[in-house]
């Protein structure tokens, strides 16, 4: 309907042109917003007052000759001119009555529109390093990251979503170091585990399926992998960083480049396998698996480096190449090159980025934990540095994700593998439950998990609550064949004029508003619209189920009851489908 009055609006403009009583070039936005106050309409437009200036005329007299000029339309009931210049629109009930056959004849495509004009947008969500495997934080991130794709794919986005596998770098040798002395215990070896290496139970059962598939393949005696290793924390003034390193340095001059990469790719391969197999039973699915290993074979590290020492970007100091990051805010510049040749972490991703815009994106949108604020700066600049538009990538930073049980909070610890994993959570309160918890609050919100919330059949429980309504409409329509009734939309669509109660007028201006709430969720990136809208549309039809009948024996107010319902249903669907939420149809 806003579309609708919009057009209405923007021929009046046209019509006043034509007119000459607006010159040909005046263009500017038009908004129409939902009154907030009923009793002046049901929309409101300022187009008068933000025309008024270039018009020459007072906004209430600009605002009369648009309201002259506004075709006809059996949408609108009445046209009223408020305060200085706001017109204000009331809908004919007509028009909310007749929505409910655009709602079912639209099905799944209700609510959705080509506001992207087919934009390409890449997303790049969760990209946990394959350490270890998803934990509820990580799931936070991957429930909003897809949601949000699936809202800019409803309004018309070229949606690509990705995931970027950290497969270079420390923390994915110290993952192997971990297999591999893990491994060596299986060999017969006694070793001390370092504080600094992956703890979990996971990476036991890697070492176990490297020993059943090698054998002693890899096998090293203790003393010689240990020999020269510095201390490790706690023993002599031990330092658990130089320590953790020493045995990755053993590692691999003991085992050689052939053998390193087969340990090391025991411990990728596995935990990117149990990654890949979490996101897709938990409903996210990716378009592209990017390898930051190859922006190193590819040479498209070196290309970025090469784009920022011809910027006169990059400087040398004590031996590194440093990027000079403090040009863009940060508060100091980081290496993007070591001493030893080896390039960081934060040149990748330099690469990275520049790689997505040379794939053709219009605009990327990154998707972080909330304790990488302080490198949007630096990315960013990086991205102007290389003569890119840094306003064409958006980072989104989610916050954590805290889990409380009978009332307690759950401690988690990543590193000593104490944890609550995704598909624990799952398995405990469900898919469903997960997702719609995990977007039921803006991303920058802290959220409190409640798990027996979550698990509660009650109306406290907002998941519960709503998939209840859209149970309830199918219980009706199995009631209806049942009591030897059937649902002829012919006749609702000649008895529409039957649904005048409060309830009926109430539930037709919710299910109004969903295409709106879909676009202002998508463009603002606020998946959290949806599951609130849902809320509310659930209550109207709740308290509508409760004040009337539905199966009646008059046969033009059964059917068109039942058309507003099955209108009603129809929207629950279409909404908790972008939230990747099961609509079932008995409970």
């Amino acid at each position: 309907m806003k579309a609708q009055i919009k057009q209405l609006v923007s021929d009046a403009l046209n019509n006043l042109k034509s007119a000459n009583i607006l010159a040909d070039d005046v263009s500017v936005e038009i908004v129409i917003e939902r009154a907030r106050d009923k009793s002046l309409g049901d929309f409101a437009c300022n187009i008068a007052m933000r025309l008024a200036k270039v018009a020459k005329s007072k906004p209430r007299e600009l605002a009369e000759k648009i309201v002259e000029h506004l075709p006809e339309s059996n949408l609108i009931d009445r046209v009223e001119i408020a305060g200085p210049g706001f017109i204000n629109f009331s809908v004919a009930q007509t028009a909310y009555q007749s929505l409910i056959s655009d709602i079912l004849s639209a099905g799944e495509a209700y609510g959705k529109s080509n506001y992207g004009q087919k934009e390409k947008v890449q997303i790049e969500f969760v990209s946990a390093n394959p350490t270890g495997p998803l934990h509820v934080g990580h799931g936070r991130g991957a429930a909003y990251g897809a949601v949000v794709a699936n809202l800019l794919n409803a309004v018309g986005y070229d949606v690509s979503k990705e995931y970027y596998v950290n497969d270079a770098g420390r923390q994915m040798d110290i993952l192997a170091a971990s297999v591999w002395l893990r491994y060596l215990v299986l060999c017969g070896e006694t070793i001390v585990f370092p504080s600094n290496g992956y703890k979990g139970e996971y990476i036991v059962d890697i070492a176990n399926t490297l020993f059943t598939q090698h054998s002693n393949e890899f096998h090293k005696s203790w003393n010689e992998v240990i020999a020269d290793v510095p201390a490790d924390e706690g023993i002599d003034g031990g330092d658990k960083e130089a320590h953790i390193d020493g045995l990755i340095n053993k590692a691999k001059s003991l085992l050689g480049h052939a053998h390193y990469r087969s340990v090391f790719g025991a411990g990728l391969n596995s935990i990117l396998t149990d990654i890949r197999e979490d996101l897709a039973e938990f409903g996210v699915v990716f378009d592209e698996w990017f390898s930051e290993r190859s922006l190193m074979e590819s040479n498209d590290v070196t290309k970025a480096m090469t784009k920022l020492t011809d910027n006169n970007y990059l400087y040398e100091k004590d031996g590194a190449q440093w990027f000079r990051s403090t040009d863009f805010g940060d508060e100091k510049d980081r290496v993007v090159m070591r001493d030893n040749g080896q390039t960081t972490y934060f040149a990748s991703d330099i690469a990275y980025h520049l790689n997505k815009f040379e794939r053709g994106f219009n605009k990327c949108l990154d998707i972080w934990g909330a304790d990488h604020h302080g490198y949007v700066s630096r990315v960013k600049g990086s991205i102007k540095a290389m003569g890119k538009d840094p306003e064409a990538l958006d980072v989104l930073l989610v916050q954590f994700a805290v889990l409380y049980k009978n009332g307690q909070k759950m401690q988690m610890s990543t590193r000593s593998g104490e944890f609550v994993t995704l598909r624990e959570l799952r398995e405990d309160v469900g898919n469903d439950a997960a997702r719609f918890f995990y977007v039921m609050r803006k991303c920058e919100q802290h959220l409190d998990f409640d798990l027996d919330l979550a698990k509660s059949k009650s109306n406290e429980n907002p998941v519960y609550y709503i998939q209840y309504a859209h149970a309830r409409i199918c219980s009706v329509l199995r009631e209806l064949e049942e009591k030897g009734f059937s649902y002829d939309a012919a006749i609702a669509e000649k008895s529409l004029d039957k649904l005048s109660n409060e309830h009926e007028q109430a539930l037709l201006g919710v299910m109004s508003r969903f295409p709106e709430i879909v676009e202002s969720s998508a463009i603002n990136y606020e998946p959290h619209q949806v599951p609130h809208y849902l809320r509310e549309l659930a209550n109207n039809f709740h308290t509508y189920y409760n004040a009337h009948k539905f199966i009646v024996e008059d046969e033009s107010l059964r059917n068109a009851r039942l058309h507003l319902i099955c209108g009603a249903r129809q929207v629950l669907r279409n909404g908790l489908a972008l939230i990747g939420v099961s609509a079932p149809e008995a409970m």
